[in-house]
Protein backbone atom coordinates (compact mmCIF):
# COMPACT_ATOMS: atom_id res chain seq x y z
CA UNK A 1 0.00 0.00 0.00
CA UNK A 2 1.33 3.39 -0.95
CA UNK A 3 2.08 5.39 1.79
CA UNK A 4 1.19 9.18 1.99
CA UNK A 5 3.35 12.05 3.54
CA UNK A 6 3.03 15.13 2.61
CA UNK A 7 3.39 18.69 3.97
CA UNK A 8 1.37 22.09 2.98
CA UNK A 9 1.81 25.48 3.45
CA UNK A 10 -0.90 28.33 3.38
CA UNK A 11 0.58 31.47 3.47
CA UNK A 12 -0.95 34.78 3.24
CA UNK A 13 -2.10 37.88 5.58
CA UNK A 14 -4.15 38.40 8.32
CA UNK A 15 -8.15 38.28 6.81
CA UNK A 16 -6.87 36.33 3.95
CA UNK A 17 -8.60 33.56 5.50
CA UNK A 18 -5.13 31.89 5.60
CA UNK A 19 -5.15 30.25 9.21
CA UNK A 20 -9.48 29.38 8.14
CA UNK A 21 -8.83 27.84 5.42
CA UNK A 22 -5.75 25.38 7.14
CA UNK A 23 -8.02 24.35 9.99
CA UNK A 24 -10.88 23.23 7.45
CA UNK A 25 -7.95 21.10 5.30
CA UNK A 26 -6.56 19.85 8.36
CA UNK A 27 -10.66 18.64 9.71
CA UNK A 28 -11.47 17.60 6.46
CA UNK A 29 -7.75 15.05 6.05
CA UNK A 30 -8.41 14.14 9.31
CA UNK A 31 -12.23 12.96 8.73
CA UNK A 32 -10.82 10.83 5.79
CA UNK A 33 -8.80 8.84 8.44
CA UNK A 34 -5.64 10.58 7.97
CA UNK A 35 -2.88 11.15 10.87
CA UNK A 36 -2.41 15.16 10.62
CA UNK A 37 -0.13 17.50 12.55
CA UNK A 38 -0.40 20.99 12.23
CA UNK A 39 0.92 24.66 13.34
CA UNK A 40 0.19 28.12 12.66
CA UNK A 41 2.06 31.27 12.68
CA UNK A 42 0.18 34.57 13.54
CA UNK A 43 1.64 38.21 14.23
CA UNK A 44 2.25 39.18 17.63
CA UNK A 45 -0.16 42.14 17.44
CA UNK A 46 -4.36 42.73 17.56
CA UNK A 47 -4.32 44.44 14.20
CA UNK A 48 -5.83 43.63 10.83
CA UNK A 49 -2.91 42.55 8.95
CA UNK A 50 -0.10 41.14 9.05
CA UNK A 51 1.83 37.75 8.12
CA UNK A 52 -0.11 33.98 8.82
CA UNK A 53 1.14 30.84 7.73
CA UNK A 54 -0.54 27.62 8.28
CA UNK A 55 1.52 24.47 7.87
CA UNK A 56 -0.31 20.85 7.76
CA UNK A 57 1.29 17.22 7.41
CA UNK A 58 -0.97 14.53 6.88
CA UNK A 59 0.56 11.11 6.91
CA UNK A 60 -0.75 7.88 6.23
CA UNK A 61 1.72 6.38 9.16
CA UNK A 62 2.40 7.90 12.35
CA UNK A 63 4.89 11.06 12.54
CA UNK A 64 6.48 13.43 15.42
CA UNK A 65 6.73 16.39 14.00
CA UNK A 66 6.35 18.97 10.46
CA UNK A 67 8.86 18.68 7.87
CA UNK A 68 11.30 20.95 7.18
CA UNK A 69 10.18 21.47 3.38
CA UNK A 70 6.43 21.48 2.39
CA UNK A 71 5.80 19.62 -0.91
CA UNK A 72 2.48 22.52 -1.70
CA UNK A 73 2.98 26.28 -1.24
CA UNK A 74 -0.27 28.02 -1.63
CA UNK A 75 0.11 32.18 -1.77
CA UNK A 76 -3.08 34.15 -0.83
CA UNK A 77 -0.72 37.27 -0.30
CA UNK A 78 2.20 36.94 -2.85
CA UNK A 79 4.46 39.46 -1.00
CA UNK A 80 4.43 37.69 2.39
CA UNK A 81 4.22 34.39 0.77
CA UNK A 82 7.51 35.24 -1.57
CA UNK A 83 10.52 34.46 1.21
CA UNK A 84 8.96 30.83 2.00
CA UNK A 85 9.24 29.37 -1.54
CA UNK A 86 12.93 28.32 -0.49
CA UNK A 87 11.01 26.41 1.77
CA UNK A 88 8.83 24.47 -1.00
CA UNK A 89 11.39 21.18 -1.41
CA UNK A 90 12.49 20.42 -5.22
CA UNK A 91 9.41 19.45 -7.02
CA UNK A 92 7.18 20.58 -4.86
CA UNK A 93 4.29 22.60 -6.19
CA UNK A 94 3.31 26.60 -5.65
CA UNK A 95 -0.49 27.75 -6.29
CA UNK A 96 -0.82 31.27 -6.65
CA UNK A 97 -3.16 33.82 -8.76
CA UNK A 98 -2.43 34.19 -12.14
CA UNK A 99 -4.87 37.12 -12.75
CA UNK A 100 -4.30 39.66 -10.30
CA UNK A 101 -6.58 42.74 -10.92
CA UNK A 102 -3.88 44.98 -10.79
CA UNK A 103 -0.81 45.85 -12.71
CA UNK A 104 2.06 44.54 -10.15
CA UNK A 105 5.88 45.87 -10.28
CA UNK A 106 8.44 43.25 -11.75
CA UNK A 107 9.11 41.32 -8.81
CA UNK A 108 6.10 41.17 -7.05
CA UNK A 109 4.56 38.61 -8.72
CA UNK A 110 5.63 34.83 -7.27
CA UNK A 111 5.46 33.59 -10.41
CA UNK A 112 9.14 35.22 -10.83
CA UNK A 113 10.48 33.77 -7.39
CA UNK A 114 9.69 30.09 -8.26
CA UNK A 115 13.45 28.07 -8.26
CA UNK A 116 14.93 25.64 -10.65
CA UNK A 117 13.05 22.31 -10.12
CA UNK A 118 10.11 23.77 -8.55
CA UNK A 119 6.31 23.67 -10.52
CA UNK A 120 3.68 26.27 -11.21
CA UNK A 121 -0.06 26.07 -10.65
CA UNK A 122 -1.35 29.45 -11.65
CA UNK A 123 -5.14 29.65 -10.81
CA UNK A 124 -7.71 32.94 -11.36
CA UNK A 125 -7.82 32.70 -7.59
CA UNK A 126 -9.75 36.13 -7.14
CA UNK A 127 -11.53 36.20 -10.08
CA UNK A 128 -13.24 32.61 -9.32
CA UNK A 129 -14.42 34.34 -5.51
CA UNK A 130 -16.15 37.17 -7.28
CA UNK A 131 -17.90 35.00 -9.36
CA UNK A 132 -19.23 32.36 -6.95
CA UNK A 133 -19.77 34.80 -3.80
CA UNK A 134 -19.62 38.37 -5.33
CA UNK A 135 -16.54 39.25 -3.27
CA UNK A 136 -12.54 38.64 -2.81
CA UNK A 137 -13.62 36.93 1.06
CA UNK A 138 -13.74 33.26 -0.47
CA UNK A 139 -10.26 33.41 -2.27
CA UNK A 140 -9.33 31.10 0.32
CA UNK A 141 -11.44 28.50 -0.36
CA UNK A 142 -11.49 28.89 -4.25
CA UNK A 143 -7.53 27.80 -3.39
CA UNK A 144 -8.75 24.85 -1.30
CA UNK A 145 -11.16 23.59 -3.91
CA UNK A 146 -8.43 23.84 -6.96
CA UNK A 147 -5.75 22.12 -4.26
CA UNK A 148 -8.43 18.89 -3.59
CA UNK A 149 -9.44 18.70 -7.10
CA UNK A 150 -5.49 18.69 -8.35
CA UNK A 151 -4.59 16.12 -5.71
CA UNK A 152 -7.51 13.83 -6.15
CA UNK A 153 -8.34 14.45 -2.94
CA UNK A 154 -12.43 13.58 -2.32
CA UNK A 155 -14.58 16.63 -1.74
CA UNK A 156 -17.11 15.08 0.38
CA UNK A 157 -14.86 15.76 3.67
CA UNK A 158 -14.46 19.29 2.57
CA UNK A 159 -18.06 19.88 1.82
CA UNK A 160 -18.79 19.23 5.62
CA UNK A 161 -16.03 21.12 6.91
CA UNK A 162 -17.40 23.78 5.34
CA UNK A 163 -20.91 23.55 6.27
CA UNK A 164 -20.30 22.86 9.51
CA UNK A 165 -18.00 26.16 9.75
CA UNK A 166 -20.82 28.11 8.02
CA UNK A 167 -23.96 26.65 9.73
CA UNK A 168 -24.41 29.73 12.33
CA UNK A 169 -24.82 32.06 9.34
CA UNK A 170 -27.19 32.78 6.55
CA UNK A 171 -27.57 29.32 4.73
CA UNK A 172 -26.78 31.46 1.78
CA UNK A 173 -23.16 31.90 2.71
CA UNK A 174 -22.47 28.44 3.04
CA UNK A 175 -23.81 27.32 -0.28
CA UNK A 176 -21.81 30.33 -2.12
CA UNK A 177 -18.65 29.08 -0.50
CA UNK A 178 -19.19 25.67 -1.75
CA UNK A 179 -19.96 27.07 -4.75
CA UNK A 180 -16.69 28.30 -5.21
CA UNK A 181 -15.00 25.30 -3.75
CA UNK A 182 -16.54 22.88 -6.32
CA UNK A 183 -15.85 25.34 -9.11
CA UNK A 184 -12.17 25.46 -8.45
CA UNK A 185 -12.28 21.71 -7.93
CA UNK A 186 -13.25 21.49 -11.02
CA UNK A 187 -10.06 23.26 -12.59
CA UNK A 188 -8.22 21.39 -10.20
CA UNK A 189 -9.00 18.38 -11.56
CA UNK A 190 -8.98 18.88 -15.31
CA UNK A 191 -5.20 20.54 -14.86
CA UNK A 192 -2.15 18.56 -16.18
CA UNK A 193 0.14 17.47 -13.35
CA UNK A 194 3.36 17.88 -13.57
CA UNK A 195 4.33 16.39 -10.11
CA UNK A 196 4.44 13.27 -8.23
CA UNK A 197 2.60 13.78 -5.22
CA UNK A 198 0.35 11.23 -4.34
CA UNK A 199 -1.97 10.36 -1.78
CA UNK A 200 -2.78 6.57 -0.86
CA UNK A 201 -4.97 4.92 1.62
CA UNK A 202 -5.09 5.82 5.15
CA UNK A 203 -3.52 2.84 7.21
CA UNK A 204 -6.63 2.30 8.99
CA UNK A 205 -10.00 3.77 9.46
CA UNK A 206 -10.65 4.85 12.95
CA UNK A 207 -12.96 7.86 12.62
CA UNK A 208 -15.52 7.80 15.64
CA UNK A 209 -15.27 8.10 19.25
CA UNK A 210 -11.62 7.00 20.21
CA UNK A 211 -9.63 9.28 16.67
CA UNK A 212 -9.98 12.95 17.26
CA UNK A 213 -7.87 15.79 16.30
CA UNK A 214 -7.24 18.51 19.00
CA UNK A 215 -4.49 20.86 19.74
CA UNK A 216 -2.28 20.25 23.08
CA UNK A 217 -4.10 23.25 24.57
CA UNK A 218 -7.47 21.46 23.88
CA UNK A 219 -6.12 17.79 25.28
CA UNK A 220 -5.40 20.04 28.39
CA UNK A 221 -8.73 20.80 28.66
CA UNK A 222 -10.51 17.02 27.77
CA UNK A 223 -7.85 16.05 30.30
CA UNK A 224 -8.92 18.55 33.15
CA UNK A 225 -12.97 17.58 32.45
CA UNK A 226 -12.25 13.65 32.51
CA UNK A 227 -10.14 14.14 35.59
CA UNK A 228 -13.27 16.26 37.12
CA UNK A 229 -12.03 19.46 37.70
CA UNK A 230 -14.31 21.59 40.07
CA UNK A 231 -13.16 24.91 40.24
CA UNK A 232 -11.24 26.60 37.78
CA UNK A 233 -9.27 30.62 38.39
CA UNK A 234 -7.47 32.35 35.29
CA UNK A 235 -6.25 35.28 33.82
CA UNK A 236 -5.55 35.46 30.00
CA UNK A 237 -2.41 35.30 29.12
CA UNK A 238 -0.43 33.94 25.20
CA UNK A 239 -0.86 31.03 24.42
CA UNK A 240 -2.55 29.91 27.79
CA UNK A 241 -5.69 31.76 26.98
CA UNK A 242 -7.34 29.45 25.34
CA UNK A 243 -7.73 26.71 28.05
CA UNK A 244 -9.71 29.02 30.47
CA UNK A 245 -11.68 30.06 26.85
CA UNK A 246 -12.83 26.60 26.12
CA UNK A 247 -13.13 25.96 30.10
CA UNK A 248 -15.09 28.94 30.44
CA UNK A 249 -18.05 26.86 28.01
CA UNK A 250 -17.57 23.67 29.36
CA UNK A 251 -17.20 23.53 32.85
CA UNK A 252 -20.51 25.31 34.07
CA UNK A 253 -22.14 22.62 31.55
CA UNK A 254 -20.67 19.91 34.24
CA UNK A 255 -21.25 21.50 37.00
CA UNK A 256 -17.90 23.41 38.01
CA UNK A 257 -17.14 26.94 38.17
CA UNK A 258 -14.37 28.93 36.73
CA UNK A 259 -13.58 32.60 37.95
CA UNK A 260 -11.53 34.96 36.00
CA UNK A 261 -9.28 36.68 38.24
CA UNK A 262 -7.50 40.51 38.60
CA UNK A 263 -4.21 38.81 37.97
CA UNK A 264 -2.01 35.70 38.16
CA UNK A 265 -1.29 36.27 41.58
CA UNK A 266 -4.91 35.97 42.50
CA UNK A 267 -5.28 32.68 40.18
CA UNK A 268 -2.65 31.29 42.14
CA UNK A 269 -4.18 31.74 45.51
CA UNK A 270 -7.87 31.08 44.52
CA UNK A 271 -6.67 27.93 43.47
CA UNK A 272 -4.78 26.80 46.11
CA UNK A 273 -7.55 27.80 48.30
CA UNK A 274 -9.92 25.80 46.63
CA UNK A 275 -7.47 22.47 46.64
CA UNK A 276 -7.51 23.53 50.45
CA UNK A 277 -11.39 23.33 51.03
CA UNK A 278 -11.45 20.10 48.90
CA UNK A 279 -12.01 20.03 45.60
CA UNK A 280 -10.11 19.61 42.29
CA UNK A 281 -8.97 23.11 40.91
CA UNK A 282 -6.46 24.22 38.59
CA UNK A 283 -5.25 27.82 36.89
CA UNK A 284 -3.33 28.62 33.23
CA UNK A 285 -0.60 30.92 32.20
CA UNK A 286 2.74 31.53 30.89
CA UNK A 287 5.90 32.22 32.02
CA UNK A 288 5.16 35.79 33.36
CA UNK A 289 2.33 34.78 34.49
CA UNK A 290 4.15 32.32 36.85
CA UNK A 291 6.76 33.92 37.72
CA UNK A 292 4.13 36.37 39.48
CA UNK A 293 2.81 32.95 41.43
CA UNK A 294 6.21 31.61 43.06
CA UNK A 295 5.15 33.26 46.27
CA UNK A 296 2.07 31.55 46.91
CA UNK A 297 3.60 28.02 44.93
CA UNK A 298 5.37 28.12 47.84
CA UNK A 299 2.41 28.53 50.33
CA UNK A 300 1.19 24.97 48.60
CA UNK A 301 4.47 23.39 49.24
CA UNK A 302 5.18 24.07 52.93
CA UNK A 303 1.02 23.98 53.32
CA UNK A 304 0.80 21.10 51.93
CA UNK A 305 -1.75 21.66 49.39
CA UNK A 306 -3.27 19.87 45.86
CA UNK A 307 -2.97 22.44 43.24
CA UNK A 308 -2.64 21.91 39.36
CA UNK A 309 -1.20 24.68 37.03
CA UNK A 310 -0.12 24.45 33.15
CA UNK A 311 1.84 26.72 32.15
CA UNK A 312 2.55 27.29 28.46
CA UNK A 313 6.26 28.55 27.60
CA UNK A 314 6.73 31.41 25.16
CA UNK A 315 9.79 33.48 23.98
CA UNK A 316 11.26 35.61 27.16
CA UNK A 317 12.09 37.09 29.54
CA UNK A 318 9.50 39.32 30.55
CA UNK A 319 6.69 40.16 28.11
CA UNK A 320 9.55 38.26 25.41
CA UNK A 321 8.30 37.32 22.20
CA UNK A 322 4.18 36.12 22.91
CA UNK A 323 3.60 34.36 19.90
CA UNK A 324 6.75 32.45 19.67
CA UNK A 325 8.20 29.09 21.30
CA UNK A 326 10.51 28.31 23.56
CA UNK A 327 11.52 25.81 26.45
CA UNK A 328 12.83 28.61 28.85
CA UNK A 329 10.66 28.17 32.13
CA UNK A 330 12.10 24.88 33.19
CA UNK A 331 14.18 26.77 35.57
CA UNK A 332 11.39 28.94 36.95
CA UNK A 333 8.93 25.42 37.28
CA UNK A 334 11.42 23.31 39.23
CA UNK A 335 13.40 25.76 41.29
CA UNK A 336 11.00 29.36 41.23
CA UNK A 337 9.95 30.15 44.78
CA UNK A 338 12.15 30.85 47.86
CA UNK A 339 13.55 28.14 50.12
CA UNK A 340 13.61 24.52 49.40
CA UNK A 341 10.30 24.42 47.55
CA UNK A 342 10.06 20.77 45.27
CA UNK A 343 7.16 20.55 43.78
CA UNK A 344 6.03 17.96 40.60
CA UNK A 345 6.87 19.19 37.30
CA UNK A 346 5.52 17.31 34.09
CA UNK A 347 6.02 18.15 30.31
CA UNK A 348 4.43 16.12 27.66
CA UNK A 349 6.11 15.47 24.47
CA UNK A 350 3.05 15.34 22.26
CA UNK A 351 -1.21 16.14 22.16
CA UNK A 352 -2.05 13.00 23.29
CA UNK A 353 0.64 13.50 26.31
CA UNK A 354 -1.02 16.73 27.53
CA UNK A 355 -4.46 15.27 27.98
CA UNK A 356 -2.66 12.51 29.94
CA UNK A 357 -0.57 14.89 32.31
CA UNK A 358 -3.10 16.91 32.52
CA UNK A 359 -5.89 14.37 34.00
CA UNK A 360 -3.02 12.51 36.21
CA UNK A 361 -1.69 15.67 37.18
CA UNK A 362 -4.89 16.46 39.74
CA UNK A 363 -4.56 12.71 40.60
CA UNK A 364 -0.75 13.27 41.89
CA UNK A 365 -2.03 16.77 43.50
CA UNK A 366 -3.79 14.96 45.68
CA UNK A 367 -2.26 12.34 46.72
CA UNK A 368 1.56 13.64 47.01
CA UNK A 369 -0.28 16.65 48.55
CA UNK A 370 1.28 19.21 46.01
CA UNK A 371 1.43 21.51 44.03
CA UNK A 372 1.68 20.25 39.85
CA UNK A 373 3.75 22.16 36.80
CA UNK A 374 2.63 21.25 33.63
CA UNK A 375 4.80 22.46 31.27
CA UNK A 376 3.59 22.96 27.30
CA UNK A 377 5.00 25.61 25.21
CA UNK A 378 3.04 27.46 22.31
CA UNK A 379 3.91 25.01 19.70
CA UNK A 380 2.52 21.78 22.03
CA UNK A 381 -0.46 24.37 22.92
CA UNK A 382 -1.38 25.22 19.38
CA UNK A 383 -0.40 22.19 17.42
CA UNK A 384 -2.92 20.51 15.95
CA UNK A 385 -2.71 16.46 16.18
CA UNK A 386 -4.50 13.35 15.63
CA UNK A 387 -4.87 11.60 18.52
CA UNK A 388 -6.11 7.90 19.87
CA UNK A 389 -8.27 8.83 23.07
CA UNK A 390 -9.62 5.94 25.70
CA UNK A 391 -13.01 4.92 25.46
CA UNK A 392 -13.07 4.47 29.12
CA UNK A 393 -11.96 7.48 31.38
CA UNK A 394 -8.65 6.70 32.64
CA UNK A 395 -8.23 8.78 35.68
CA UNK A 396 -9.59 8.29 39.18
CA UNK A 397 -11.82 10.36 40.69
CA UNK A 398 -10.37 10.69 44.24
CA UNK A 399 -6.37 10.01 45.14
CA UNK A 400 -6.22 11.46 48.35
CA UNK A 401 -5.25 10.47 51.54
CA UNK A 402 -7.99 10.74 53.93
CA UNK A 403 -8.09 10.60 57.36
CA UNK A 404 -10.29 7.21 57.75
CA UNK A 405 -11.80 7.78 61.22
CA UNK A 406 -12.40 10.21 64.14
CA UNK A 407 -9.97 9.17 67.25
CA UNK A 408 -11.73 10.78 69.51
CA UNK A 409 -9.59 12.59 72.28
CA UNK A 410 -6.46 12.52 70.17
CA UNK A 411 -5.94 15.64 68.55
CA UNK A 412 -5.79 15.79 64.61
CA UNK A 413 -2.40 15.70 63.01
CA UNK A 414 -2.46 17.41 59.65
CA UNK A 415 1.50 16.89 58.82
CA UNK A 416 2.13 14.21 60.90
CA UNK A 417 4.78 11.62 59.84
CA UNK A 418 4.34 8.95 58.44
CA UNK A 419 6.38 5.83 56.58
CA UNK A 420 5.13 6.91 52.82
CA UNK A 421 5.79 10.86 53.96
CA UNK A 422 2.12 11.56 53.08
CA UNK A 423 0.05 12.85 56.43
CA UNK A 424 -3.81 12.02 56.41
CA UNK A 425 -6.11 14.72 55.30
CA UNK A 426 -9.09 16.58 56.01
CA UNK A 427 -10.82 19.50 54.52
CA UNK A 428 -12.49 22.41 56.83
CA UNK A 429 -15.60 21.02 58.27
CA UNK A 430 -14.98 17.72 58.93
CA UNK A 431 -15.64 16.09 62.39
CA UNK A 432 -12.46 16.32 64.47
CA UNK A 433 -10.77 17.59 61.42
CA UNK A 434 -9.80 20.98 62.95
CA UNK A 435 -5.96 22.32 62.22
CA UNK A 436 -3.68 24.99 61.71
CA UNK A 437 -2.08 25.86 58.44
CA UNK A 438 0.43 28.49 57.71
CA UNK A 439 3.21 29.73 55.60
CA UNK A 440 5.21 29.14 58.51
CA UNK A 441 6.74 26.18 59.35
CA UNK A 442 5.23 24.12 61.45
CA UNK A 443 5.28 20.96 63.91
CA UNK A 444 2.51 18.35 63.22
CA UNK A 445 -0.09 20.14 64.52
CA UNK A 446 0.19 22.71 62.01
CA UNK A 447 1.49 25.24 64.52
CA UNK A 448 4.51 27.55 64.21
CA UNK A 449 7.91 26.23 64.86
CA UNK A 450 11.34 26.97 63.84
CA UNK A 451 13.15 24.86 66.02
CA UNK A 452 16.19 23.01 63.59
CA UNK A 453 15.20 19.22 64.28
CA UNK A 454 11.46 20.31 63.30
CA UNK A 455 12.42 22.10 59.97
CA UNK A 456 15.09 19.27 59.31
CA UNK A 457 12.14 17.27 59.39
CA UNK A 458 9.34 18.25 58.05
CA UNK A 459 12.00 19.29 54.55
CA UNK A 460 12.86 15.60 54.39
CA UNK A 461 8.95 14.97 54.62
CA UNK A 462 8.11 17.42 51.83
CA UNK A 463 10.95 15.89 49.49
CA UNK A 464 10.65 12.39 50.14
CA UNK A 465 6.88 11.89 49.59
CA UNK A 466 7.63 13.20 46.32
CA UNK A 467 9.56 10.10 45.08
CA UNK A 468 6.79 7.96 44.85
CA UNK A 469 5.61 9.80 41.64
CA UNK A 470 8.17 8.49 39.69
CA UNK A 471 6.49 5.09 40.06
CA UNK A 472 2.83 6.59 39.51
CA UNK A 473 0.61 4.56 37.18
CA UNK A 474 -0.87 5.53 34.11
CA UNK A 475 1.66 7.85 33.29
CA UNK A 476 4.81 7.36 31.28
CA UNK A 477 7.30 8.91 33.53
CA UNK A 478 10.23 8.22 30.89
CA UNK A 479 10.45 6.30 27.51
CA UNK A 480 13.08 5.09 24.92
CA UNK A 481 12.99 4.48 21.66
CA UNK A 482 14.82 3.55 18.79
CA UNK A 483 18.02 0.90 18.90
CA UNK A 484 18.36 -0.94 22.45
CA UNK A 485 21.55 -1.87 24.31
CA UNK A 486 24.80 0.05 23.36
CA UNK A 487 24.44 2.66 20.50
CA UNK A 488 26.82 5.31 19.18
CA UNK A 489 24.62 8.25 19.40
CA UNK A 490 21.50 9.03 22.25
CA UNK A 491 19.67 11.63 22.55
CA UNK A 492 17.64 13.08 25.46
CA UNK A 493 15.22 15.25 25.24
CA UNK A 494 12.03 16.76 27.10
CA UNK A 495 8.90 18.37 25.93
CA UNK A 496 7.54 19.70 22.26
CA UNK A 497 10.72 18.91 20.81
CA UNK A 498 10.68 15.12 21.13
CA UNK A 499 9.16 14.65 17.96
CA UNK A 500 11.46 17.13 16.28
CA UNK A 501 14.57 14.59 17.68
CA UNK A 502 12.68 11.37 17.24
CA UNK A 503 12.17 12.08 13.33
CA UNK A 504 16.02 12.98 13.43
CA UNK A 505 16.65 9.69 14.91
CA UNK A 506 14.86 7.81 11.96
CA UNK A 507 16.31 9.85 9.84
CA UNK A 508 20.02 8.87 11.41
CA UNK A 509 19.16 4.88 11.35
CA UNK A 510 18.28 5.03 8.10
CA UNK A 511 22.17 5.86 7.28
CA UNK A 512 23.00 3.02 9.38
CA UNK A 513 23.95 5.48 12.52
CA UNK A 514 22.99 3.28 15.93
CA UNK A 515 21.65 5.62 18.21
CA UNK A 516 18.60 5.73 20.27
CA UNK A 517 15.84 8.26 22.42
CA UNK A 518 15.01 8.88 25.75
CA UNK A 519 12.20 10.95 26.49
CA UNK A 520 11.63 12.40 29.53
CA UNK A 521 8.29 13.45 30.93
CA UNK A 522 8.77 13.77 34.72
CA UNK A 523 11.31 16.89 35.32
CA UNK A 524 10.51 17.09 39.25
CA UNK A 525 11.87 14.73 41.06
CA UNK A 526 14.04 14.18 38.09
CA UNK A 527 14.09 10.16 37.29
CA UNK A 528 17.81 10.08 37.99
CA UNK A 529 18.72 6.43 37.67
CA UNK A 530 17.24 5.59 34.46
CA UNK A 531 18.86 8.68 33.08
CA UNK A 532 22.26 7.64 34.28
CA UNK A 533 21.57 3.81 33.20
CA UNK A 534 20.73 5.42 29.72
CA UNK A 535 23.40 7.58 29.23
CA UNK A 536 25.79 4.30 30.11
CA UNK A 537 24.41 2.75 27.13
CA UNK A 538 25.63 5.40 24.60
CA UNK A 539 28.82 6.58 23.75
CA UNK A 540 27.90 10.06 23.13
CA UNK A 541 24.99 12.62 23.93
CA UNK A 542 23.11 15.16 22.97
CA UNK A 543 20.37 17.13 24.29
CA UNK A 544 18.54 19.47 22.36
CA UNK A 545 16.28 21.51 23.50
CA UNK A 546 14.19 25.44 23.07
CA UNK A 547 16.56 27.60 25.13
CA UNK A 548 19.52 29.26 25.41
CA UNK A 549 21.10 28.23 29.24
CA UNK A 550 20.57 24.71 28.28
CA UNK A 551 18.28 24.36 31.05
CA UNK A 552 17.13 20.74 30.89
CA UNK A 553 21.18 20.12 30.55
CA UNK A 554 21.75 21.91 33.76
CA UNK A 555 19.66 19.43 35.30
CA UNK A 556 20.64 16.30 33.80
CA UNK A 557 24.23 17.27 34.84
CA UNK A 558 23.71 17.51 38.40
CA UNK A 559 22.84 14.31 38.39
CA UNK A 560 25.29 12.78 35.60
CA UNK A 561 28.80 12.31 35.90
CA UNK A 562 29.34 11.45 32.28
CA UNK A 563 29.95 14.49 29.57
CA UNK A 564 27.36 15.18 27.20
CA UNK A 565 26.80 17.38 24.09
CA UNK A 566 24.28 20.46 24.31
CA UNK A 567 22.36 22.12 21.29
CA UNK A 568 20.39 24.86 22.62
CA UNK A 569 18.97 26.89 20.18
CA UNK A 570 16.30 29.99 20.81
CA UNK A 571 14.59 30.90 16.95
CA UNK A 572 10.86 31.42 18.38
CA UNK A 573 9.92 28.36 16.06
CA UNK A 574 10.15 24.40 16.35
CA UNK A 575 13.74 23.18 16.23
CA UNK A 576 14.21 21.72 13.18
CA UNK A 577 15.28 18.20 12.14
CA UNK A 578 18.06 18.93 10.06
CA UNK A 579 20.16 20.64 12.44
CA UNK A 580 19.49 17.80 14.80
CA UNK A 581 20.27 15.20 12.20
CA UNK A 582 23.52 17.21 11.50
CA UNK A 583 24.52 16.69 15.15
CA UNK A 584 23.57 13.36 15.85
CA UNK A 585 26.78 12.17 12.46
CA UNK A 586 28.82 14.43 14.29
CA UNK A 587 28.51 12.81 16.96
CA UNK A 588 28.53 9.17 15.43
CA UNK A 589 31.40 10.24 13.77
CA UNK A 590 33.20 11.15 17.04
CA UNK A 591 32.32 8.04 18.32
CA UNK A 592 33.53 5.90 15.66
CA UNK A 593 36.83 8.15 16.23
CA UNK A 594 37.01 7.16 19.75
CA UNK A 595 36.63 3.70 19.28
CA UNK A 596 38.93 3.09 16.68
CA UNK A 597 41.43 4.76 18.79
Amino acid sequence: MKETDIQLMFCGSAGDGTIAVGDIFKRAMAKAGYKVIAFDIYPPEIRGFGKCISRVRVTSRQAYSLKQESDVLVSLNDSYAIPHVPEVRDFGSVIYDNAPITSMAEGEHISGHLLPGQLPYGLRIREISDQTTGGSKSKNIVALGYLAGLFGIKPEPFHLIIRDKFKKKDPSIAESNLLAFDTAYTEGASTFRLDFIELGAPERQEIGSKVQMMTGNAAVVRGCLDAGLDCFFGYPITPATSIMERLATELPRRGGRLLQTEDEISAIAATIGAGYAGVRSATATSGPGLALMVEMLGLGVISEVPSVIFCSQRGGPSTGMPTKTEQSDLHLAVYGGAGDAQRIVLAPTNVEGAYRCAGKAFEMAEKYQTPVIVLLDLYLSNRYETVLLPRQNPFEGESSKHRSRVERGIPYSRFAFTEDHVSPRTIPGEEGGIHVITGLEHNEMGRPNDQSDMHNRMSEKRHKKLLAALDHPGITIHKRFGDTGSVDVGILGWGSTVGEILEAMLMAQAEGISCSVMKVVMLSPLPVEPIQHFFSDCREVLIPELNYEGQFANLVASAVSKPFTRFNRVPGVPMQVADILDQIRRLAERAKSSSAA
